[in-house]
């Protein structure tokens, strides 16, 4: 199924994985970006894990701001792209991005699960963190 044909309607929930790909292709998808920004205008759960967080470079809330600013918000930590040596690579840093949108940004130690909670919605670090990012978004719904 195409992402362009995906409905919001029937479900509370929409969750990214990570992984580098969303850097390239969901963080500029209008189709991604309308999806994630009608889940949050209906107060509906919104979760991304890993390098996923790089689909909120565009969102917008309801107030014309970006979707993260002023939310506590996690993603892929810039030392752990070094650490992979993907800092040169990709097309931007999820952290910086994040902060650069005005989210609260917070990080637990390379590598750990980390998982953060803002009203609905759900973001997690790194690889480690996607089970309990899923745990956490499956428990508010």
């Amino acid at each position: 199924m195409k992402l362009s044909d995906v409905l919001a309607d029937g479900f509370d929930a929409i969750f990214y994985p990570g992984g580098h790909g969303p850097l390239w292709d969901l963080a500029e998808d209008a189709d991604s970006k309308s999806l994630i920004e009608t889940f949050a205008s209906s107060d509906r759960l919104v979760g991304a894990v890993c390098h996923a967080p790089a689909v909120f470079r565009h969102t917008e809330g309801a107030d014309g701001k970006p979707l993260v600013s002023g939310k506590t918000v996690t993603g892929f930590i810039n030392t752990e792209e070094e650490g992979v040596s993907l800092t040169d690579v990709v097309p931007f840093l999820v952290e910086d991005m994040l902060k650069s949108n005005g989210g609260d940004y917070k990080k637990g130690d390379d590598w750990a699960s980390f998982v953060v909670t803002d009203g609905k919605l759900v973001t997690g670090q790194n690889p480690t963190s996607s089970e309990d990012a899923a745990k956490k978004l499956l428990a508010l719904i």
